[in-house]
């Protein structure tokens, strides 16, 4: 059966109706949760777990990373977008460069294929040390800069809404 011209006609209102509902929800979650402090802090804290790679964890640990220095949990969860299939291979190579610069050379970077094959954690702790390190520098330095970059930016907004306002 097909069904008619009608009901046909109301599907897309009801879908609008739908992503408007689900749109206001997300804006009241969006200004609801928090100061622009705890706004940046909680962006702070998913950057900085996106860093690592604890693949299937990242989400998770940004938002209880956030609730421990009582940042926004939404932002924290799309702070861990740093990392994904796009930036990956670019990001923990960079990572695993700083840690050998620091702690000296290790084993040579997986390729794709090995990585295909075995885990990150299989390939060996000196090489698991050297990308946890730099994870961690690479992390606290995103963290601060695009965190604080993000405090600003809304300090600087509120500053010219209340010029406007005035």
């Amino acid at each position: 059966m097909r069904p008619s011209a009608s009901s046909s006609a109301r599907r897309p209102s009801r879908h609008k109706s739908l992503l408007r509902l689900l749109r206001q929800r997300l804006l009241w979650l969006w200004h609801h949760e928090g100061s622009h402090g705890q706004r940046a802090r909680g962006l702070a804290a998913g950057i900085f777990m996106g860093c690592f790679p604890f693949f299937g964890l990242q989400i998770v640990l940004g938002v209880a990373l956030a609730s421990v220095v009582r940042g926004n949990h939404i932002l924290a969860a799309a702070g861990t977008w740093i990392s994904n299939p796009f930036t990956y291979l670019p990001l923990y190579w960079f990572n695993y460069q700083l840690g050998c610069l620091l702690l000296g050379p290790g084993p040579a970077f997986p390729t794709l294929q090995e990585l295909q094959q075995a885990p990150l954690w299989d390939l060996g702790v000196a090489m698991s040390g050297r990308l946890l390190l730099g994870s961690l520098l690479v992390g606290l330095v995103s963290a601060v800069v695009l965190g604080g970059g993000y405090w600003l930016l809304l300090e600087h907004q509120h500053r010219r809404r209340r010029r406007a306002q005035s």
